[in-house]
């Protein structure tokens, strides 16, 4: 029987790359595993304080540009600091993607450029179109999901050799003033 996970997935990116702010719920298997996602697109919500809400709530992070809006692309590494302020210490985990590639006719951000910076932020990169289906969008959740266990597995281990450090360290002190 396939295990059970829930990922927080939110989208973030300027508004006019989404339509408007809704929450969606997904069940699929990914690597034999049934994963239950949450979804929340922001659709570029620009109120601060709900902004940050959303990044504290979320696990895992879209952040989108309009392959035809340089600015949108630009406010990527904005984004992506903000995040990184919000989980500290806690690495971010997220892919880029460049939305609207049904209109290439209109680029004004390579697909190197996306790539570049993809690489820079040290995280998956794709180019869609959430209009046309172009581009396979599925493949970005079940990927963004795919990172967030990963994630949730090495935190997992650090936290458990960090408790079994801790149980060592007592074990010994307790052995200590025994023996004292």
């Amino acid at each position: 029987m396939a295990k059970s996970a829930e990922v927080k997935l939110a989208i973030f990116g300027r508004a006019g790359v989404g339509k408007s702010e809704s929450t969606y719920r997904h069940q699929a298997t990914i690597d034999d595993e049934v994963v239950s996602m949450e979804i929340l697109d922001t659709a570029g919500q620009e109120d601060t304080i709900q902004r940050e809400g959303h990044m504290r709530w979320g696990e895992g992070f879209v952040l989108v540009y309009d392959i035809t809006d340089r600015g949108s692309f630009e406010d990527v590494l904005p984004l992506k600091n903000i995040l990184d302020e919000i989980k500290k210490p806690k690495n971010v985990t997220l892919i880029l993607v460049g939305n609207k590639a049904d209109l290439d006719h209109s680029r004004q951000v390579s697909t190197e450029e996306g790539e570049k910076l993809a690489s820079e932020l040290a995280c998956a990169f794709y180019e869609c179109s959430a209009c046309t289906g172009e581009g396979n969008i599925t493949e970005v959740f079940y990927e963004l999901c795919r990172e967030v266990r990963r994630r949730r597995m090495v935190q997992g281990k650090t936290r458990r050799r960090s408790s079994t450090t801790h149980v060592k360290q007592a074990i010994n002190k307790m052995l200590t003033k025994i023996s004292s």
